[in-house]
């Protein structure tokens, strides 16, 4: 796997305790790496994330693997991402938490979003 920089979009820190939110392309495959809980204070640096340049066809990976906790604004900005993504392009999930797990499925996003247990799995789809 190849891995370059995403210039033209900033890797955002909110707050000291807060989000924080990295982008990269890895084989054309755009991967959002997130760390901490995304709730209405931290929600918009990941919506900016999930929001593709050019949504004709764009992939993304959100690695959720540092995500302990997310209220409905972080399942909003996940609904939105994938809308974003539609119909040519797709939003992966990988590494998602236990309890963030269930969340995405008590609220019916599984089938929607696709879980995957790491980000090279979620790569390779």
């Amino acid at each position: 796997m190849s891995e370059t920089a995403d210039a033209a979009d900033a890797n955002e820190q909110a707050e000291p305790d807060g989000l924080s939110v990295t982008r990269s392309v890895v084989d054309g495959v755009t991967v959002v790496t997130v760390a901490g809980e995304v709730d209405h204070h931290t929600s918009g640096a990941l919506r900016r994330a999930l929001s593709p340049a050019d949504p004709d066809g764009a992939r993304t990976v959100a690695d959720l693997s540092g995500v302990p906790f997310m209220d409905s604004s972080g399942i909003n900005v996940l609904i939105t991402g994938h809308q974003a993504h539609a119909p040519t392009g797709w939003l992966r999930l990988a590494g998602v938490r236990r309890p963030v797990l269930r969340t995405l499925e008590i609220v019916g996003l599984t089938p929607l979003l696709p879980c995957y247990p790491s980000v090279g799995e979620a790569l390779e789809g």
